[in-house]
């Protein structure tokens, strides 16, 4: 029982508070947001469809987030460079098992046989693992361009390639911007950061007008800041815009009450995913959703204080990474659904459904908590 307390208060006991409140808080607003659709899915049958999914996943995603938490962090060195080539190896066979297949959809789900897996979700993991890992071996090498910048440059432009050809162009550019940020803290220089930045803007500009759907949702979100959204096609693209604002309006200052929401009975599309924080915003009102923020910027501060009181450069990247990867991915989606941002996918961690997502996201939150308690061990043991 001593050893059990002695552990329990080695973590972040803070980190681990916001953790479960944030995953009781979304699998709520899930069942809300979700039960419409689902009675819609199985023909009036059940209004749960969605809520036992993310449950068995919620389930997982704990088990492996409390198996990180007991495993020491630096074991990850070892498999860094092995996953990520694995990541890369699943991103082409995810594709190419699409193709033989003929199939016209995404390809972004591999089939196991017992689980799908997401593999642009993977790949974040691994990418965000490997590059600490890269920054703790090659720290004094990283300013210079040849020799400590351009490998894993190049490593990360064949992961972000894989899943573009997906298609999967904002999953992408979020991993890059990670990538890229992970780098700049790690030490490379400014003027090859900014230099990488524009040669990658030149080359994703294009490649993501390629896709129609895509065009059509810049057009739209073009057009709602300059005022020329009039004709039924430019309307068409942001129908899923639309619906969000109206949702948010909806609920106000004290939104309309839980499991109150009108959007969600089949007006804004897929409302458990990419756009459940409209229905938050919608029921729970601007307080709700502010409150929602709030959690995640604490959790975003945390990550950084553990990062800063950290003495292994490989944890205070790893740190670094997961932290970033989760307000980026947050400030994204919430930019998405009020507008600032063209829709693009993205989900908000911990909240949305989607088991890849969840599973990931509670695995790297085992990571931190691993890496807070690593930190107390060695600042107890320098006597500080």
């Amino acid at each position: 029982m001593n050893y059990l307390d002695i552990i329990t208060k080695k973590y972040d006991q803070w980190l681990l508070g916001l953790i479960i409140v944030l995953c009781g808080l979304g699998t709520v607003m899930l069942y809300s947001a979700s039960s419409s659709y689902s009675l819609h899915e199985t023909s009036g049958i059940s209004d749960t469809l969605f809520l036992r999914s993310h449950l068995k996943r919620l389930i997982v995603g704990i088990i492996i987030m409390f198996f990180f938490i007991i495993s020491d962090y630096r074991k990850l060195k070892v498999i860094a460079p092995y996953l990520m080539i694995g990541s890369i190896i699943l991103l082409l066979l995810t594709k190419a098992i699409y193709v033989i297949k003929g199939i016209d959809f995404p390809a972004r789900w591999l089939n196991l046989g017992i689980v799908n897996i997401q593999t642009s979700d993977l790949a974040r993991f691994s990418l965000i693992l490997y590059l600490a890992y890269y920054i703790d071996k090659k720290r004094d090498n990283l300013k210079d361009f040849y020799n400590g910048f351009i490998p894993p440059i190049i490593l990360m432009a064949c992961i972000l390639f894989t899943i573009v050809i997906q298609p999967d162009f904002s999953t992408a550019a979020v991993i890059g911007l990670i990538g890229i940020s992970m780098l700049f803290i790690g030490g490379a220089r400014l003027s090859h950061i900014i230099s990488t930045a524009i040669i990658a803007v030149i080359v994703m500009i294009p490649v993501m007008l390629m896709k129609s759907y895509r065009m059509k949702r810049v057009i739209y979100w073009l057009g709602s800041i300059f005022g020329f959204n009039g004709n039924a096609a430019q309307q068409e693209g942001g129908y899923q815009a639309q619906q969000s604002l109206i949702s948010l309006g909806n609920g106000g200052f004290g939104g309309l009450g839980l499991g109150n929401s009108l959007e969600k009975n089949l007006f804004l599309p897929t409302p458990h995913t990419d756009f459940i924080f409209a229905i938050i915003g919608e029921e729970l009102g601007l307080l709700g959703a502010i409150s929602v923020l709030t959690i995640f910027l604490m959790i975003f501060q945390r990550g950084i204080k553990i990062a800063k009181e950290t003495n292994d450069p490989f944890g205070i990247m790893l740190t670094i990474g997961i932290s970033f990867s989760i307000i980026i991915y947050t400030f994204i989606n919430v930019a998405v659904v009020t507008g600032i941002f063209p829709v693009t996918g993205l989900p908000i961690p911990l909240i949305s459904h989607g088991g890849s997502s969840l599973v990931i996201n509670l695995a790297c939150m085992g990571i931190l908590l691993n890496i807070s308690q690593a930190k107390r061990s060695v600042n107890h043991n320098s006597g500080w």
